[in-house]
């Protein structure tokens, strides 16, 4: 019976130790930035690893058209593929942080740390 308490015990200290981990990795993550680019570059999006948008930076030449619809489409790209780098890197880190293992819900986890705020 103590043997198994001491297994616990163990399990607690690993648990305590892999929030830290967490922790430290979202914090490096909020470091993290990669951007998404559409249309040769033309429009840019910058995001941070907790998946916070930074700016946004279009070419003026994008406006010659006056084309609206073309403009949001872009932009619509050049985020979805910022965010996509920024979830890939995290995920990255998370697995380095599990040894490899693959631990469901370990990126959501990441993602609660984040902090990020509703309609921010």
């Amino acid at each position: 019976m103590l043997k198994g308490i001491g297994n616990f015990a163990e399990m607690i200290k690993q648990a305590a130790r892999m929030q830290s981990e967490l922790k430290r990795i979202s914090d490096e993550l909020k470091g993290l930035i990669v951007e998404g680019s559409a249309a040769g570059g033309m429009v840019k999006v910058r995001v941070n690893g907790k998946q916070e948008v930074l700016d946004c930076k279009i070419d003026p030449q994008v406006f010659a058209d006056h084309d609206a619809e073309f403009l949001e489409d872009l932009v619509v790209s050049a985020m979805n593929q910022a965010l996509t780098k920024a979830r890939e890197s995290m995920s990255e880190q998370m697995s380095k942080a599990a040894g490899g293992l693959n631990i469901p819900g370990l990126t959501e986890a990441l993602g609660s740390l984040g902090g990020a705020q509703d309609g921010a």
